[in-house]
């Protein structure tokens, strides 16, 4: 068992229900080393942060590249598991998801938070099979890869006003089926 799966399964291990895990935002290596030195489990990637520290606006702007490079930056910086907030995926396609998490993967990340608004124009959320599509992606690209990758699936139903509670719950039950 390489370093990548000790800290992937280190990071499962830190969610236990009723015990909420707090994660701690980085930005890049030298924030991700401050928050390992103040104690935290692991470290998570702020898509804001990152884009903002790029001079890039939130929301699927950055390049992917751009984004990979700051992960591969921070998980080597620290020797915590790290978690990527890779907004809703960089690309278009459940292939383009895909593409992102074995990058994420080869850069040393062992989880990823994959959000099912959309930043292309097309309406506040993806439709619920799409967003299962880009999901199954998501966990094929780990099982190619061979890591146990911690996939949560952001449901954004009242940050973009969508549905409400039966929405919401729908929406997480149809992601966990489909891979998160």
């Amino acid at each position: 068992m390489n370093e990548q799966h000790i800290r992937a399964r280190q990071f499962r291990s830190l969610h236990v229900p009723g015990e909420p895990l707090v994660l701690v935002n980085a930005w890049d290596a030298a924030s991700a080393r401050i928050v390992a030195a103040a104690g935290a489990r692991a470290v998570a990637t702020t898509s804001a942060g990152v884009a903002w520290s790029r001079g890039a606006p939130d929301g699927d702007a950055l390049a992917r590249e751009t984004a990979v490079d700051v992960i591969r930056r921070v998980a080597a910086a620290v020797r915590l598991p790290v978690t990527a907030d890779i907004e809703s995926g960089y690309g278009d396609r459940p292939d383009d998801v895909a593409e992102t998490v074995t990058a994420v993967l080869a850069a040393g990340a062992v989880g990823v938070n994959v959000e099912d608004a959309r930043h292309d124009g097309g309406g506040p959320l993806r439709p619920v099979e799409e967003q299962c599509a880009r999901l199954a992606a998501v966990r094929a690209a780990a099982e190619r890869a061979g890591v146990p990758l911690y996939l949560n699936a952001r449901v954004d139903t009242f940050l973009r006003g969508v549905g409400g509670v039966p929405e919401t719950v729908a929406r997480a039950e149809a992601y966990l089926a489909a891979g998160a």
